[in-house]
């Protein structure tokens, strides 16, 4: 039986264990924390196509959806929900920018439609708010971040092929293994090192790849009286997200200083037990601040209420957040460090989205896409 070591247990690693299992192979899955602690649990949990690059990005979103779909019907305790979501859109400038959008020849793919106010209210009557328009994606879903890794994780153990090693610190990357800082080498038939933005190793230099990371200051609060049903976006989004560059973005009003300072756009999803979870920021330049800055804070709370037309619940966690971002045109950074051993990631603030996709592509590229025999 062919053996995989995967190291990180965030929703990549625990995806590319999944995938691993499907394929016949025996799993040895480390973690350096006793679960995941980075990323992939400081999120919105959205699984977001609407946002996507044309091109090989939004076909690999596509990809992932569908592959969500898989993992929801086998694992549900990921709370996959296709709740769809709308980018709310404040004026007549905003409204273009989604006109245009959707005359480009994929915008039904996306499953895009412009609403008016009454018709954004009908499919999301939490919006009681004012705006002049909104922007539809069906096409878009929600999971559950702080659960999803954990989930996926508690399925594969359901399999005598599946072997969990929380608390090793992974400190070097070597031909066909990994050694841990208790000085344990751990051997593969492949290796897949997952380290989201916690990169330092022996055998990968982080610095000499085209990967920066970015901190993101996020928000929850206590349940909100309204369902929400789908996900919200604002139309500052329209400044960050790709599919949004079309030739009447540059007509779009100056943004507040604090938005355009941070790199920020509102994003608001409720999660299961009736919180919102609120965000958020971009900083990209190292060293980060160890404290969560207040400002964004206050604008992220004015917006949202301001599109809720409702007060927010009182707030009950905030906290800040590192990602691993590929530099380059590729959606993720997969590099062989050594021999059978490959480093994925550098997803970025898509990695929840394209991770069953991530899982299917790399363990395909080290040669293992189909069923494998045992022995």
């Amino acid at each position: 039986m062919i053996k995989v070591v995967v190291v990180g247990a965030g929703i990549i690693g625990a995806l590319q264990a999944r995938r691993a299992l499907q394929l016949g192979c025996e799993v040895h899955h480390l973690e350096r924390d006793l679960t995941a602690r980075g990323a992939s649990v400081r999120n919105f949990g959205l699984v977001w196509v609407s946002g996507r690059r044309r091109g090989e990005e939004l076909e690999f979103a596509l990809r992932a959806r569908a592959l969500w779909d898989e993992v929801a019907a086998d694992v549900p305790d990921v709370g996959f929900r296709p709740n769809g979501s709308i980018t709310v859109l404040r004026d007549a400038a905003h409204v273009r920018v989604a006109q245009d959008v959707l005359a480009q020849p994929d915008a039904e793919e996306r499953q895009f439609q412009l609403l008016e106010p009454d018709e954004v209210r009908a499919v999301n009557p939490a919006l009681t708010g004012s705006f002049a328009a909104g922007l539809h994606c069906a096409a878009d879903a929600a999971v559950e971040p702080r659960r999803a890794a954990a989930a996926v994780r508690a399925r594969n153990a359901e399999s005598p092929n599946y072997h969990w090693l929380p608390g090793r610190q992974v400190i070097s990357l070597e031909n066909h293994a990994v050694r841990d800082h208790y000085g344990d080498k751990h051997q593969g038939d492949v290796v897949l090192f997952c380290p989201g933005a916690a990169q330092g190793v022996s055998g990968f230099r982080p610095d000499q790849a085209p990967l920066r990371r970015v901190r993101l200051q996020m928000m929850e609060t206590e349940p909100f009286a309204a369902e929400v049903t789908t996900s919200i976006a604002d139309w500052d989004s329209l400044l960050y997200y790709p599919v949004f560059d079309v030739p009447s973005r540059a007509d779009l009003p100056p943004q507040p200083a604090v938005v355009a300072e941070r790199h920020m756009q509102l994003l608001l999803q409720q999660r299961l037990d009736g919180g919102l979870t609120i965000g958020d920021t971009h900083d990209y330049n190292e060293p980060f601040d160890v404290a969560v800055d207040e400002a964004p804070y206050e604008h992220l709370q004015q917006r949202a209420e301001e599109i809720l037309g409702a007060k927010l619940p009182p707030l009950r966690r905030r906290w800040a957040g590192i990602y691993s971002q590929a530099t380059d045109d590729r959606l993720y950074h997969l590099e062989q460090a050594a021999e059978d051993v490959w480093v994925v990631t550098g997803a970025g603030g898509r990695g929840m989205t394209l991770s069953p996709a991530i899982a299917e592509a790399t363990l395909e590229a080290v040669g293992l896409s189909e069923s494998v025999p045992a022995g």
